[in-house]
């Protein structure tokens, strides 16, 4: 059983709803990413979603947008990702680890190649943006040996067909992007998003956590209430920012998370 599929299991046999953070590999630092990432177990994660800064991160707002541009200056590539998560595992062994990115730099090396890689390293899963589900087969076929989740993205305008074939061949978990748009944006509409969610998580063979919108306890709190867990992302990231030390990113990662932590608990 992979470390993400344990997790979940564990989460529901507590009744418990999964808090999944999302920071993006080297920023505010690169020696604050493995700090944060500790500090954000300590606050509550259940998982983390550690993103791969791109030069072209379509999906993403001008928060994250920005914290790729900075993290990629300072030299994040993959490399640097995989010896953060590789450090990250010498304390815990236990936390998922899941990649959030784009095609382009698994295309590169290969998806056998770039999944044995991750996998040495630690990381449980990777969601890629903007790989369609019926382009997949090629991917999940080089991640499957090495026990790589494929995470797959469901949105408010996905086919009830291809929320079928998601429903069916969905590795981990789903991810249910809450609104039509780029990250960060401020119109999560609440009640459309939970009835979605409702019928896909009554179809789906893994748990379905939501992302897109959440940004603080209340938001969180009330999209978990259709959902298996909930992702924050920009809020967090926006949060980490401007931090000057690893010491203080990790502060500020705690001071964020324990509150959406505290509001997922009180609502199970």
């Amino acid at each position: 059983m992979s470390r993400i599929d344990r997790k979940f299991q564990t989460l529901n046999a507590d009744g418990r709803k999964a808090l999944i953070p999302f920071i993006t590999a080297g920023d505010p630092s690169l020696e604050a990413t493995v700090p944060v990432m500790h500090a954000l177990v300590e606050a509550g994660a259940d998982v983390i979603e550690l993103g791969v800064p791109f030069s072209d991160p379509m999906a993403d707002g001008p928060t994250i947008q920005h914290s790729s541009e900075r993290a990629i200056a300072r030299g994040a590539g993959l490399k640097y990702i995989f010896d953060a998560v590789r450090a990250f595992r010498e304390r815990d062994s236990e936390t998922p680890i899941v990649l959030m990115g784009y095609l382009n730099p698994v295309e590169i090396r290969g998806p056998a190649a770039f999944a044995k890689a991750a996998t040495d390293a630690g990381v449980d899963g990777i969601l890629l943006v903007d790989l369609p589900p019926e382009e997949a087969a090629e991917f999940r076929a080089g991640f499957a040996p090495v026990g790589l989740d494929l995470i797959l993205l469901a949105s408010p305008t996905t086919s009830d067909a291809r929320i079928a074939q998601l429903c069916a061949e969905g590795e981990g978990y789903l991810y249910y992007v809450s609104y039509a748009g780029v990250t960060g944006a401020d119109h999560l509409d609440t009640g459309s998003a939970s009835d979605r969610l409702h019928a896909i998580r009554a179809a789906s063979q893994v748990p379905v956590v939501a992302g897109f919108g959440i940004k603080d306890a209340a938001s969180a709190a009330v999209m978990a209430r259709e959902a298996d867990g909930v992702v924050v992302g920009s809020a967090l990231v926006a949060a980490l920012a401007n931090q000057d030390s690893p010491g203080a990113a990790a502060r500020a990662a705690r001071d964020f998370l324990a509150p959406l932590r505290a509001a997922l608990d009180a609502t199970a």
